[in-house]
């Protein structure tokens, strides 16, 4: 026997294929079955290694952003900060549970493919007919076939009557496909194969019988198979952004932290162990804990609102990447048409009628010449149609508000037409009994019947190519009587319709004596009148034809690749609206194309037909060569590997097959292509959403990660606790920053190009938006810090400010972030979004607990704030709101001053800086700015000092740094013009420290005897004349008071005396230099 992986049996005749294949008509002997069944295998097809619940899982953690906050979580495991690692690890586990069971149904797909098969076959073994399972079937047995089975094998057919077998899962035809035994040519597409009868299609017509020449992963169905297998499912845009910016992120974090470090270590004297402290509490700080959970929060919230719009996603990711598709390639038959043929044109011997309705559904009518007319003004053409009706043996029933075909489509089409011509078909053909038929066979090209009426007559109804109907034919019917045939006038007729490209079926008649009761084909000879032409199609969805213009002013290009024939395909393509509706590349051109040429054409044609599965898949990927993200549509087994391979694959619910679906990122469960539109508005939609989120919540944990920088490296205590800094960012990211996702379309969505699939998740302009964000909270927030310290009041107390003043400008900066560039001051921009205000309520009510309750205060190290405070407090926050308008304003006005061919000068400007050199630069500024901010710092703090003679042995003694956070619990204290808390009211708070207190360090400050009131601290003069003393280890300012004065309670003068540089009583250094005033006299 000849090797069975040959692919050219369509090339042979019947009788070569059985004497390679070694097997006589009458089939394989059962001993030669079983061993070939040894040699090879059974007909199933083989599965693909399946990954297992837990590789599935542990994939879901493979991102760089969840490294980092793995990494993190361990970090603030080995801190003792449970709370953070709780949070992050929350964070974390969410994410890869919602990415396991999505991903979980994807797995099913190749699995949807094996249910094809054929659960039994009809062969013929030993001469006998055997019904066995298609397990068991082996190259060269004799297959059975006969309506409505499926066919279990590739089979070369060696004998066939009236065969008509459905192959639209592979090919994409609407029509059944007609065989023959004939060969064709070697290079014939698989459609075009009418000697072949494959693997997983369905009989609709006729009997057969074939021999298997491919089995199990060597048939048609199984060599897709292995194509899926081998398809790879490629990284979503957003996922690549994220990835990239997750990496500058990380090394964004580490930077900064090892550039605190060192310059803790190396210019402000703290110890190695404290600075490591210090930097891996800044690091945490600055990480965004809510942004991945922000991320598929959006996402899902974008899944929701497309499932409203019938598009169900099944990979998250997919619902970003359908905003960024700029090309769309679509299946024809059952995706941009119904797979329902349709009568579109009618054409009797008077005139041409055009037909309206779509689809199997009888809603419709006729118009002649754009008006509409009634049929009963046409007996020619309510004769044509209940010819039509009757010479038919299909029927339609009404299931769900849906139009249910049983049998032959094209039939289907015809008694459609019957019924918009208000013809009952039950009722028709009850009058119009059938009394014999000749069935239709591909040799005779007609199909006749023969009827008799209640009145007695008897008629005979033919059907039919028209060529053939033709020759059968002597007259025309014309103005209710036969008249003779104008051949010509036909002829034209036909080429009109065809050259639509529309399926052209003529119908004759002729009267019989009523005493027949049978039909032979003499009887259909010579003597026949013809009633007209059907010119029948699958037209394109109306809802389809205003999706395809809906995209195109997107700027995403539509293309159609189909299996269908090529005049078809360009009239639909036509009536679709294709820009190159006349340009059009057929399978035969695509298989002796080289991918580079294929890489430049592509573009240009928005047709190709006869298109294989391979076909499909080069298109495909040939598009992504060019940097296209493509979302490619389909219903067919024919289309999975390309739907895998595509950045978005979009399934048809309805009539797609089940392999379609599994290997597809959506499902549209209209089958409506103009879902898609909406899917795409959507999808650019939920990519607007996250940007905003990400603008959001990046220059907030960037305020607060500057303000903590800013305090360590000019040496203050720091504003802000990690603990505090845990608590803004949970509340800002799960109610404010989400608020975000559900912000409506912007107005323009669909009025702008896609963006660029290259383009970063922070551009040059975002960054910017970021540093101008973080600077404005950074000043505001450290500067009532400071404001408040010089007052005088306690530091619970400003930091509860602190804390106040970076949740309220994020919640003013909220407005904002509504619009990057649009103004916010309208109603639109204030209460457009009714989760803004819940979500800023939902943040208020916090704050007032973190701020008022007991719990909280002891929990966080909180005060109770006064109106007065607030007042402040808004004043200041309010003026991120006022610059970030005025910046868009900027903007705006510059744009507008532009020249018509220039968009967006300054904007463009900004995004033309790469990442890497914005961070550099916004680096070297905080740099430039830390540096000036600690020498006016230091000025300030010699402020009003005397200069002394300092000897040399003093300039040498050691000057350690003052502790970040201070880890004694003073009394509170309140800012001037506000009275004093009472004992009972002042909360006992632990100070909860960054930085670790070291049990042998023996240079830790002292407690003072007695803290300072405010009212000794208003009465307390320093007088002139002064003395100077360095503190030693283990001093205090009351020891340091009894030494000079013999009374520690003279400690509040050396206090008053040294305020610009002992930030706290209770807190000294040894080393520093302090003025100790004389006793003021009585």
């Amino acid at each position: 026997m000849e090797p069975v992986r040959e692919n050219s049996w369509h090339a042979h005749t019947a009788e070569a294929v059985l004497q390679r294949m070694g097997v006589e008509r009458l089939g394989l002997t059962q001993q030669e079955a079983e061993q070939r069944l040894k040699e090879y295998g059974p007909n199933r097809l083989t599965p693909p290694r399946r990954r297992g619940a837990v590789e599935r899982f542990l994939t879901q953690f493979h991102n760089v952003l969840i490294y980092v906050l793995l990494a993190a979580a361990v970090v603030t495991a080995l801190l003792a900060h449970w709370v953070d690692t709780g949070v992050i690890l929350a964070v974390v586990v969410l994410n890869a549970l919602v990415g396991f069971i999505q991903e979980g149904k994807a797995e099913r797909a190749l699995e949807a493919i094996r249910h094809l098969l054929s659960p039994q076959a009809n062969v013929l073994r030993d001469g006998q007919h055997r019904v066995i399972p298609a397990e068991c079937l082996v190259p060269g047995d004799v297959v059975i076939l006969q309506s409505g089975d499926k066919v279990p094998a590739d089979l070369r057919l060696i004998r066939v009557k009236n065969l008509q077998i459905e192959e639209a899962p592979l090919t994409g035809e609407s029509m059944p496909a007609e065989k023959a035994l004939e060969p064709v040519t070697e290079n014939a597409s698989v459609g075009d194969r009418t000697c072949m009868a494959y693997s997983g299609t369905l009989v609709t017509y006729g009997t057969g019988e074939g021999v298997v020449i491919a089995t199990g992963d060597r048939t048609e169905i199984g060599r897709i198979s292995a194509m899926l297998g081998q398809v790879q499912t490629l990284i979503t845009p957003l996922l690549r952004q994220i990835a990239v910016f997750g990496r500058w992120l990380t090394a964004a974090i580490l930077g900064l932290a090892a550039i605190v470090f060192a310059f803790g270590v190396g210019v402000q004297g703290y110890s190695p162990q404290d600075m490591f402290l210090a930097a891996v509490g800044l690091a945490v700080a600055a990480i965004p804990e809510g942004l991945p959970a922000i991320m598929t929060i959006t996402l899902a919230i974008g899944v929701q609102r497309m499932a409203r719009r019938n598009a169900i996603i099944r990979h998250l990711p997919a619902v970003e990447t359908l905003g960024s598709v700029n090309v769309i390639c679509s299946d024809k038959t059952g995706t941009l048409t119904r797979n329902e043929m349709t009568v579109r044109t009618v054409a009797t011997a008077d005139t041409l009628f055009e037909v309206s309705g779509v689809g199997y559904h009888p809603h419709g009518g006729f118009s002649r010449q754009g008006q509409l007319i009634s049929v009963d003004d046409y007996p020619e053409l309510g004769n044509l149609c209940r010819a039509g009706l009757l010479c038919n043996d299909a029927n339609l029933h009404k299931w769900e508000e849906q139009w249910i075909c049983q049998g032959d489509p094209t039939e289907a089409a015809l008694v459609s037409l019957a019924m918009k011509a208000n013809l009952i078909p039950e009722l028709e053909r009850e009058e119009w009994r059938r009394v014999d038929v000749i069935p239709f066979e591909s040799a005779l090209r007609f199909m006749a019947t023969l009827h008799q009426d209640q009145a007695g007559h008897g008629f005979i109804y033919l059907k039919g190519a028209p060529e053939q109907v033709l020759e059968m034919c002597y007259c025309q019917r014309s103005q209710g009587e036969d008249r003779p045939l104008d051949i010509a006038y036909w002829h034209g007729r036909i080429l009109e319709m065809a050259g639509r490209g529309e399926r052209v079926l003529a119908v004759a008649f002729r009267i019989s004596d009523i005493s027949r009761c049978d039909l032979r084909f003499v009887d259909v000879r010579g003597e026949l009148t013809l009633l007209g032409l059907f010119g029948i199609i699958d037209p394109p969805r109306v809802e389809a034809i205003a999706a395809v213009k809906a995209c195109q002013e997107a700027g995403i290009q539509v293309k159609m690749i189909t299996g269908d024939h090529l005049l078809t395909a360009q009239t639909i393509g036509q009536q679709l609206g294709l820009k190159q509706g006349r340009q059009a590349l057929a399978g035969a051109d695509l298989e002796i194309m080289d991918d580079e040429t294929l890489r430049k054409l592509v573009l240009d044609v928005d047709i190709f037909a006869r298109a294989s599965p391979e076909h499909k898949l080069r298109l495909v990927k040939a598009l992504q060569a060019q940097g296209r993200v493509v979302a490619m549509t389909g219903d067919g087994v024919n289309d999975a590997p390309a739907l895998k391979r595509a950045d978005v694959g979009i399934a048809m619910g309805q009539k797609g097959t089940e392999v379609a679906k599994e290997a597809a990122e959506a499902v549209l469960t209209d089958d409506d292509f103009a879902s898609i539109a909406q899917a795409v508005k959507e999808g650019r939609t939920v990519y607007d959403n996250l940007k905003k989120s990400i603008l959001f919540i990046l220059p907030t944990n960037g305020g607060e990660a500057m303000t903590l920088l800013v305090a360590i490296l000019l040496g203050y205590m720091l504003p802000i606790t990690p603990v505090q800094i845990l608590w803004i960012n949970m509340i800002t990211a799960v109610t404010l920053a989400l608020a975000l996702a559900f912000e409506p379309p912007e107005g323009n969505v669909m009025r702008r190009p896609p963006r660029d699939p290259g383009e970063p998740v922070l551009s040059g302009f975002l960054i910017w938006r970021i540093v101008f964000v973080s600077a404005i909270l950074v000043a505001g927030t450290f500067g009532l810090f400071l404001w408040y310290r010089e007052q005088g009041a306690s530091i619970e107390y400003a930091r509860t400010i602190a804390v106040n003043t970076m949740v309220m400008f994020e919640i003013f900066y909220l407005f904002s972030t509504r619009y990057i560039t649009r103004s916010a001051l309208s109603r639109e921009g204030l209460l457009g979004n009714r989760y803004v205000l819940i979500a800023i309520t939902i943040v208020t009510v916090f704050q007032l607990l973190f701020t008022y309750s007991a719990p909280m205060q002891q929990l966080f190290t909180t005060v109770a704030l006064g109106l007065r405070d607030w007042g402040w407090i808004i004043l200041v926050t309010s003026s991120v709101f006022v610059l970030v308008e005025l910046e868009k304003l900027f903007l705006r006005q510059r744009e507008e001053k532009a020249p018509p061919l220039v968009t967006k000068p300054t904007v463009a400007a900004l995004e033309r800086f790469k990442p890497r050199g914005v961070w550099l630069a916004a680096l070297v500024l905080l740099l430039l700015g830390v540096g000036v901010g600690r020498w006016v710092w230091v000025q300030f703090d010699r402020e009003g000092e005397e200069v002394l003679v300092v000897t040399e042995a003093e300039k040498q003694a050691p000057q350690p740094a003052e502790p970040l956070l201070d880890t004694q619990t003073p009394k509170v204290k309140t800012p001037p013009g506000r009275e004093p808390a009472s004992a009972s009211q002042q909360p006992e708070v632990a100070a909860i420290p960054l930085l670790e207190e070291s049990k042998e360090e023996p240079e830790r400050p002292k407690m003072a005897s007695k803290p300072p009131t405010q009212e000794e601290l208003e009465q307390a003069k320093v007088p002139p004349a002064a003395k100077t003393a360095i503190v030693q280890p283990g001093d205090s300012l009351s020891l340091i008071a009894a030494r000079t004065y013999g009374d520690p309670q003279q400690w509040l003068l050396i206090y008053k005396a040294n305020r610009g540089k002992i930030k706290d009583p209770n807190i000294i250094v040894p080393g520093m230099e302090l003025i100790l005033p004389p006793v003021p006299k009585n």
